[in-house]
């Protein structure tokens, strides 16, 4: 069965790549990229509704068989843990509602190792928020992928500490017990490559996916 697939993010680092690969896969018919600014992805296949994000709802009439979450910012580009929070969390939540009233099957969403609603860290708090909220709102299906520190060309500048980390993410994977792999540097391109691994998977449930499972269904991606 040919699918139809709704993104938002679509202009962020994974959710960019996911994009270019939604387009190119031979069983996905029809991509819809919703956002507030264009892509710059021109494709047969996609069509994008640009507006502001209260506008939304509106802008995804239509009908899909699976939404893709790739929102999300830093506390640091979005000015405030209050302006993070109405990204990361209420607008993530905004497009699910939409998404499932439009009769959406199945949700895609990127989180974040370490996500919990009850962490003490409110980068982790939000996200596990938002895992939460999305949990209760009726999809059949429901795939949440937590990566590491995310590797790939990010548009802007990067703080010291992030490039730092980044630079240094080879030797620190290695230093990382195999028990603790969830918490290494995971490329952008194998988060995209497994979400379109999972985009129309047919069994019923809620499923959280670590770098390891990542990793093993970017292989089957394609």
């Amino acid at each position: 069965m040919l699918l139809r697939v709704i993104i938002a993010g679509g202009t962020g680092l994974v959710g960019r790549q996911l994009l270019n690969l939604l387009c190119a896969a031979p069983r996905i018919d029809a991509v819809v990229s919703v956002g507030r600014r264009p892509s710059g992805i021109t494709h047969a296949k996609l069509e994008e509704r640009i507006g502001a994000a209260d506008q939304w709802p509106q802008l995804m009439e239509g009908g899909f068989d699976v939404a893709c979450s790739a929102l999300g910012t830093t506390i640091r580009d979005a000015g405030s843990q209050e302006a993070f929070f109405a990204i990361d969390h209420d607008l993530v939540l905004a497009f699910a509602r939409a998404a499932c009233g439009a009769g959406t099957r199945q949700f895609l969403m990127i989180s974040s190792v370490g996500a919990h609603a009850a962490s003490r860290n409110f980068y982790l708090a939000t996200k596990g928020k938002a895992e939460t909220a999305i949990a209760n709102i009726g999809f059949e299906r429901i795939d949440i992928v937590r990566p590491g520190l995310l590797r790939g060309q990010r548009e802007g500048r990067l703080r010291l500490g992030e490039r730092l980390a980044i630079a240094l993410s080879p030797i620190t994977d290695v230093l990382t017990p195999h028990v603790l792999s969830r918490y290494r540097s995971i490329a952008a391109a194998n988060v995209a490559q497994s979400l379109l691994a999972l985009t129309g998977a047919e069994e019923a449930g809620q499923f959280i996916h670590h770098n390891e499972d990542m990793l093993r269904l970017s292989r089957g991606a394609f």
